[in-house]
């Protein structure tokens, strides 16, 4: 470094490590990571800043710390290497030094001279031993080759009278692979005297040239030529990494050049670009809600459900689903029915011949209608929530321009909830339209002859085994008995439900009657992730074996609402409490008559015969009111509507103003682009203007065992 920044005393000085950095610059100057910005350029204070630092991590007292400092040295009088200065062995604690002081030396330098890409310089008097170097000993540990190991041999000016070490820098006595290079630094006195570097240096090259034992080798030692040494290691390790480095870094470079293409010719200020740009941002945005939608395009979703999906979920099981929960409660239609008949007849007695069932039978279907409002709304509500969860996953893509992303939405999400109104209105309409006129000559209704003959009991459905559902469920209840829930493959068909052992369908374990079988919810464990649902049979009889209920678990709340809507497509309906009915004993309960009875049972009949009309109405007609008036309405104003609405909300340049973390990317993305093919350039100097030095061949250092 040719500059005297470095603590020297006696005892134990460098109590932390050093990582110095040095690099090749014009001028002359020191920066330590701890103090960021700041430029010493006089080294006595770098001297003093790494005292000062020392001792705050260690103490005053010869504490020692494996945290090290970091410093970098910018300097035309170095070459580019980085160094760590470590503790030298200490056998003896002083000071704060703790009992195993030696080991925590150890272990600290062992820390650093393991990594694989470091050199050990293995520092050693030559007033001392060298076959019991410490340094030496703990470098042949890491490194038993020798191929990372130089020794250094100091204080050769000090060596007793008649005595040198020629044979030991000739690598003739206990030779190292990579052999030893001499040098002479300042003496204390030196250093008080304030001898310089640069006379230090020439002290050092007149020692050797004048020195009768070491002459011969002058111009291989020394600490310039430590210097060149070191560098030409660096250079053979940069070579060796380069292909893969090269390979690496040629990669990155193709991997970002598409999107440097676009950064690089781009002008902040230009106002055709914003324009442009919104143009594109908004023609985007309609593509990619339209894909989400409608499910076409190129990129499909793998891991969730698209827009589109979930809308149709909501139409064709959680609609439906909603629907068959409205189902009447028996006893009570019951109990509405004979108080429909008495109040209709009033004061009168009518007699058998005479009893017609229109009024009654209006009275109780209206009301039947009016409660299929709430399962309506609720699916403009749910569609609705997707639509705004869809623009929200459309507006990622516009979060280059924070306000057009925050105006898209707020616009967008406007109009939704402006057709959801209308949408709610026609919805509300349609059930008001089904109220106002109930159409006894409609072809599917059964008719008051029928009615009076008809049983009470739904004939099945004359689609015998056709396969509803299949899926993987795990039954809950039994497998908590035998040590653990099982996962069986599901088969659901219009009369049964069957388990198998796998998805083969060669191992059937059940097949389960859907006779008189209801679902109902099992609350959540907290032991477990699952969410279950239970099929019961309303007879109370035993559903399996000995089990008077079946627990099934999914994953997924979503995926128990699809398996209750499959399970009512089959007939398998939700239970329902009848804890109302018999609340308080019902004081105004009564017994019918027979004839009553039969009358009651009759309009029974019919509401049931109207109500399947009813439903299949709705269930078809909801659906495409929600099409018509809400999604198809939102894509067209998109398409149409949206640019107008944006240019008229606010200033274009405000919308188009990119996001500060945007324009640092793109800045970034400039810098890497830059500084990858300055780091090819570089490489290819290296290559051309560098040579590898092969590693010497091997000595036998078995004197350091």
């Amino acid at each position: 470094v040719s500059r005297d920044f470095l603590p020297r005393g006696s005892g134990i000085v460098t109590r932390r490590p050093l990582v110095l950095q040095l690099i090749t610059a014009k001028t002359e100057y020191a920066e330590f990571l701890h103090c960021k910005g700041r430029k010493f350029t006089d080294f006595d204070e770098v001297r003093q800043e790494i005292e000062v630092e020392t001792d705050r991590i260690t103490g005053v007292n010869k504490g020692i710390s494996s945290i090290p400092i970091n410093l970098r040295i910018y300097s035309p009088h170095v070459l580019s290497l980085t160094l760590i200065d470590l503790p030298g062995i200490t056998k003896v604690p002083v000071g704060d030094q703790p009992p195993d002081i030696e080991q925590q030396i150890r272990d600290m330098i062992m820390q650093f001279i393991s990594r694989e890409n470091c050199l050990i310089l293995a520092v050693t008097p030559a007033n001392t031993d060298l076959a019991n170097s410490d340094a030496l000993k703990l470098a042949k540990e890491v490194d038993p080759q020798g191929l990372r190991t130089i020794g250094v041999i100091t204080k050769l000016d000090l060596m007793d009278e008649g005595t040198d070490a020629r044979e030991i820098l000739e690598n003739k006595l206990l030779p190292l692979r990579r052999g030893y290079i001499g040098v002479v630094n300042r003496s204390q006195k030196d250093i008080d005297g304030k001898k310089d570097i640069k006379a230090a240096l020439l002290a050092e090259r007149k020692f050797f040239l004048s020195h009768p034992a070491y002459r011969h080798m002058a111009d291989r030692m020394g600490t310039p030529y430590l210097q060149k040494v070191l560098n030409q290691q660096l250079t053979n390790h940069i070579r060796d990494t380069l292909p893969a480095f090269r390979s690496k870094l040629q990669s990155q470079l193709l991997s970002i050049e598409h999107e440097v293409e676009v950064y690089k010719n781009f002008r902040p200020e230009d106002p055709t670009r914003k324009t442009k740009a919104l143009l594109q941002m908004v023609q985007q945005f309609s593509v990619d809600f339209e894909k989400r939608i409608e499910g076409s395009g190129d990129q499909v979703d793998t891991l969730e459900l698209s827009g589109g999906a979930k809308i149709n979920r909501i139409f064709h099981e959680r609609f439906p689903f909603e629907l068959v929960k409205m189902e009447f409660n028996e006893k009570e239609l019951r109990r509405e029915i004979s108080y429909a008949i008495k109040n209709i007849h009033g004061i009168r007695q009518v007699l058998p011949c005479l009893f017609t069932p229109d009024m009654a039978f209006e009275a109780i279907v209206k009301k039947q209608i009016v409660k299929l409002k709430g399962p309506c709304l609720k699916s403009v509500d749910l569609v609705m929530q997707e639509l705004i969860n869809t623009v929200k996953k459309c507006t990622k893509k516009l979060a280059t321009y924070p306000r057009l992303c925050e105006e898209t939405e707020r616009i967008v999400a406007g109009y939704i909830r402006e057709r959801e109104e209308k949408t709610k209105d026609q919805v509300l309409l349609l059930i008001d339209i089904q109220v106002s006129y109930i159409n006894t000559n409609h072809e599917d209704f059964i008719g008051f002859a029928n009615a009076q003959q008809r049983s009470s009991q739904v004939n099945k459905s004359a689609v015998g085994n056709q396969v509803i559902r299949k899926g993987w469920l795990t039954i809950n209840n039994i497998g908590i008995m035998k040590g653990g829930s099982k996962e069986y493959w599901f088969v659901l068909t219009a009369e049964s439900l069957s388990w198998y052992k796998d998805d083969e369908e060669k191992e059937k374990k059940y097949m389960l009657p859907l006779d008189n079988l209801k679902v109902r919810d099992v609350e959540k464990s907290f032991m477990s992730s699952k969410h279950i649902f239970a099929l019961f049979n309303t007879e109370q009889r035993n559903v399996y074996k000995d089990y008077r209920f079946l627990e099934l678990a999914c994953d997924s709340q979503e995926e128990v609402d699809s398996w209750k809507a499959s399970l009512l497509r089959a007939g398998v309906y939700p239970d329902k409490s009848s804890t109302e009915n018999d609340e308080n004993g019902q004081a105004d309960n009564f017994s019918m008559d027979p004839q009553l009875e039969r009358q009651v049972e009759t309009i029974r009949n019919l509401v049931d015969s109207y109500m399947s009309i009813i439903n299949k109405c709705i269930r078809d007609l909801i659906p495409k009111t929600i099409m018509h008036l809400m999604i198809n309405n939102v894509k067209e104003f998109i398409n149409a509507e949206l640019l107008a609405h944006l240019y008229s909300s606010e200033d274009q340049n405000t919308l188009m103003e990119e996001s500060a973390e945007q324009a640092q990317r793109r800045d970034e993305m400039l810098r890497m682009y830059q500084a990858l093919k300055e780091a090819l350039a570089i490489i290819g100097d290296i290559s051309t203007s560098t040579v590898s030095t092969p590693a010497p061949p091997p000595v036998d250092d078995s004197w350091l065992q």
